[in-house]
C-alpha cells in the first residue's frame, strides 16, 4: 500500500511541476505587467524548482523508508519459511 501511495504522490507532484513550468515558460506578461524575457521565465522556473525542493526531499526520504522495510519483510518472511 505504502509502495502504491508513494508512487501516486511522485507522479502527481512531477505533473503539478511540469504544468506549472509550462504555464510560466508560456506566458508573455506577468500579472505586475513585466514582460517575461527568456531570463525573467528560467528564474521564475528556478524559484518553481526550488519550492518544490522540500517536498522531493520528503520523497526521497520515503523511498529510502519503503526500500529499508520492503527489504525487513523479505528477510523477515525469508527466515520464517526457513
Amino acid at each position: 500500500m505504502s509502495w502504491l501511495l508513494w508512487w501516486i504522490i511522485s507522479i502527481g507532484e512531477i505533473i503539478v511541476f511540469l504544468g506549472l513550468s509550462v504555464l510560466l515558460w508560456s506566458r508573455e506578461i506577468d500579472a505586475a505587467g513585466a514582460i517575461q524575457t527568456t531570463e525573467l521565465k528560467l528564474i521564475n522556473i528556478a524559484v518553481l524548482a526550488a519550492a518544490f525542493l522540500i517536498p522531493a526531499i520528503i520523497q526521497i526520504t520515503w523511498l529510502i523508508i519503503n526500500i529499508i522495510y520492503s527489504k525487513k519483510q523479505k528477510t523477515h518472511s525469508v527466515v520464517q519459511n526457513f
